[in-house]
């Protein structure tokens, strides 16, 4: 293992952990990219290019880029006033190690593991556009075809209404009608105002 492999790994970890203890919602967002970022590295370097470029397409580009969008569409960018850790937040760091630590115990100890091969087939990012491109291009267009159906209901799920201004007449208030039936109020002049005052 070598040391940028593990300098890459600490750095996907930690900015993980800050994107889920940060308060601020598009800093969340931003730390999420670091972390997909990290990820698409490691891939890189465990000579997976199709995987790394994949995360960095789809996951970096994609989906960090919609969370944000969505972040600004909704207005939910603003800081929250309660802490975002609850008081049970050991207990469940504490579920979190156990379960995975015996999912490893399983997976390690699985007697169904596959036997790997003698030799290891060598795939590249050319072999594998190739193949999609030719023989699963129609699972290919359906996937697209999804993922832009999600991202427009995204977006029509955090549109808003514009708040009114305030001088904006509300729903429920009452409309003043344009005339009334009473009759107006006939001038007084200044002299009969006088005479009334004398009497």
């Amino acid at each position: 293992m070598s040391f940028f492999l593990i300098i890459t790994a600490v750095v996907t970890l930690f900015a993980a952990v800050i994107a889920m203890s940060l308060r601020n919602l598009v800093h969340c967002a931003l730390m999420l990219a670091v972390s997909f970022s990290g990820v698409a590295a490691i891939y890189l370097q465990l000579n997976a290019e199709f995987v790394g470029f994949t995360e960095i397409l789809v996951y970096v580009g994609a989906v960090a880029i919609l969370i944000v969008m969505a972040i600004l569409l909704t207005r939910s960018g603003e800081t929250p006033d309660k802490t975002v850790l609850t008081s049970g937040w050991p207990a469940g760091v504490a579920v979190t190690a156990m379960v995975f630590v015996i999912l490893g115990w399983a997976i390690l100890n699985s007697s169904v593991l596959p036997v790997p091969p003698e030799t290891v087939p060598h795939a590249t990012v050319k072999n594998i556009g190739d193949i999609l491109m030719t023989k699963y291009v129609l699972p290919l267009e359906i996937i697209a075809l999804m993922l832009t159906a999600a991202m427009i209901g995204a977006v029509i799920i955090a549109y808003k209404e514009e708040v009114k201004s305030p001088g904006d007449r509300s729903e429920g208030a009452q409309v003043k009608p344009a005339y009334s039936n009473k009759p107006a109020p006939v001038p007084v002049a200044a002299h009969e105002l006088e005479k009334e005052g004398a009497l």
